[in-house]
């Protein structure tokens, strides 16, 4: 049976969409449906709210960072695992990288790729028949982007609801979700978007009362009916990034909580091991293991207890006088000397690289990466390109004297300069690598 799939998107960020899709996959779960999620982007926390309501890995499907035969092995295979398919979109629907036509890293891109209808989603707060004008916005602005339904979220009353939805069906669009103001529905925050769903304090209380939401103000029958078959052809997954060794050890705790879940999953199809270890814990990585991989999180919030985490820090350079250790963001900086954290006070980290770190002087930074290797390291070899991601609020307060990684370009092909760090078998960047370039 062929799957069908769906995108749900809106005009921002912040318009509901997150808790709309969860509480729609969470409620046809429950149904005993076969149902699975995917993010459009690079966004590495809402795959794990996916995979929560569904019991299914969540995946990106990212047109900018993965060629087109990799992002159709990704989606046809994320089909393969479910009868529906839900897509939820980055940001507003057809935001993405300017002048990069089908490959912006727009859930536009997807719409069209795949011709897959797209379920919009209106935070109609302080608006009523505004809306409609939005909606007709969106419906005419791409031919090749069809909206086929809408969902008014952040009602106010029933009033509310009929002078927003009459406007809005009068354009042809039907209108399938109506959702009052509840500020229980949002899912927490801190300063890299929603709280990780492995860190929900009540996360199944939350999926649950999200489905009910989603039973209760949804019509999941008619938003089923306006999906469509998800056919993706040309797959190819020669561009998914090789594992770095044959058994791999994996930094994995409250301090080390991301890798893109694509990535992870083509290591073990491509027949690595992923050896698991807990530096808060004070492990160190298995000897036996052939590569370290210290991931993104948030070692700002455990700075502390790195710091203290003497048989860490031990198994660490050890491992380090004769394998490969990659850091990425939340990993490099704890490869650094020293880290910083909100309240000022300085910790002393690995110091397996020469640079320090400060999540005090906080500045975001925010974008798409393309980086071109200049030596052989756990991500490739020297002279070839790596697409990735880069979200932090830390900065760099002393660069250390170490060989740089990378030369990097932004999304657009704009030069950065040389980034990132090596110094004997230790390297690390901020940046996370999604798939080969």
């Amino acid at each position: 049976m062929t799957a069908r799939g769906l995108i749900i998107g809106a005009p921002r960020s912040g318009s509901g969409k997150t808790s709309v899709t969860i509480g729609i996959l969470r409620a046809l779960a429950r149904r005993g449906i076969s149902v699975g999620g995917a993010k459009s982007g690079p966004d590495y926390i809402d795959p794990g709210f996916h995979h929560a309501a569904t019991g299914r890995p969540g995946v990106n499907l990212d047109s900018w960072a993965m060629s087109p035969p990799l992002l159709n092995a990704l989606a046809a295979n994320a089909a393969s695992q479910a009868d529906l398919l839900f897509i939820e979109s980055a940001m507003g629907l057809f935001d993405g990288i300017p002048a990069a036509p089908g490959r912006s890293g727009s859930a536009a891109d997807l719409a069209r790729l795949y011709g897959l209808p797209v379920l919009l989603v209106l935070d109609v707060s302080g608006q009523s028949q505004t809306a409609a004008a939005i909606a007709k916005g969106f419906a005419t602005y791409d031919p090749s982007v069809r909206i086929a339904g809408v969902v008014l979220n952040r009602l106010g009353s029933e009033r509310h609801r009929r002078l927003a939805g009459d406007a809005v069906e009068a354009l042809g669009l039907p209108v399938v979700g109506a959702i009052l103001r509840d500020p229980t529905l949002s899912l927490p925050e801190r300063h890299l978007g929603l709280v990780q769903a492995s860190e929900h304090a009540d996360l199944i209380a939350h999926l649950d009362r999200l489905a009910d939401m989603a039973e209760h103000s949804l019509d999941l029958d008619a938003i089923i009916a306006l999906m469509t078959p998800l056919e993706p052809k040309g797959a190819d997954f020669s561009d998914a990034l090789p594992p770095p060794g044959q058994r791999i050890a994996l930094a994995q705790d409250a301090a080390f909580t991301f890798v893109y879940p694509h990535v992870a999953a083509h290591w073990r199809e491509a027949g690595a091991e992923i050896v698991p270890f807990s530096p808060q814990a004070d492990e160190a990585p298995s000897g036996d293991c052939d590569v370290c991989w210290l991931p993104g999180g948030y070692p700002e919030l455990h700075a502390g207890k790195l710091a203290a985490a003497e048989n860490f820090r031990a198994g660490m350079a050890r491992f380090a006088e004769a394998k490969p250790i990659h850091g990425e963001c939340g990993g490099f900086m704890t490869l650094g000397e020293a880290l910083e954290d909100a309240e000022g006070v300085t910790h002393r980290m690995l110091g397996l690289l020469g640079h320090s770190t400060s999540f005090a002087r906080r500045k975001m930074n925010l974008g798409y990466r393309q980086a071109t290797l200049l030596s052989d390291c756990p991500l490739g070899q020297a002279g070839s390109t790596v697409r990735g991601h880069e979200f932090h609020y830390a900065q760099t307060v002393t660069p250390g004297s170490d060989e740089k990684l990378a030369d990097l370009a932004d999304g657009q092909g704009n030069p950065l300069g040389a980034f990132g760090g090596r110094r004997g078998h230790v390297t690390g960047t901020f940046f996370h690598a999604i798939a080969r370039g």
